[in-house]
């Protein structure tokens, strides 16, 4: 599966952001979705994961309440909804595929990424 993300850009602490990962080569059911980052001199840190069928998320701890994950399979999305965002939010934003299990847990191995959109979050 091939995986580009979107949606990123320049905005205000207390703004709100969508990004968006489109799948191509494979329907992206047979997946579990996640949203990882990496800020500036630090490694990739996971954000979120969904369930194949969207029935179950899990959240990074600084990101729960304030960022949504979602996907619509039939159209092959994956979605991440950013509000309340904060200046350390600031990162380029991956999303990525696997093909094993959903475990409410980070850590996992994602098996496919897709090249990053940069967010920035000014103060």
């Amino acid at each position: 599966v091939q995986l580009q993300a979107s949606g990123g850009g320049l905005v205000q602490a207390g703004d709100s952001l969508k990004l968006s990962c489109a799948a191509s080569g494979r329907t992206l059911s047979s997946y579990v979705m996640g949203w990882f980052r990496q800020a500036p001199g630090k490694g990739r840190e996971f954000v979120a994961s969904i369930h194949r069928t969207g029935v179950r998320k899990y959240y990074k701890d600084s990101v729960q309440g304030r960022f949504i994950i979602s996907r619509d399979n039939a159209r092959n999305m994956v979605y991440l909804e950013m509000n309340s965002l904060k200046p350390e939010d600031t990162a380029v934003y991956y999303c990525a595929a696997r093909e094993g299990s959903f475990y409410y847990a980070e850590g996992l191995k994602f098996d496919y990424w897709g090249q990053g959109t940069q967010v920035t979050v000014s103060s």
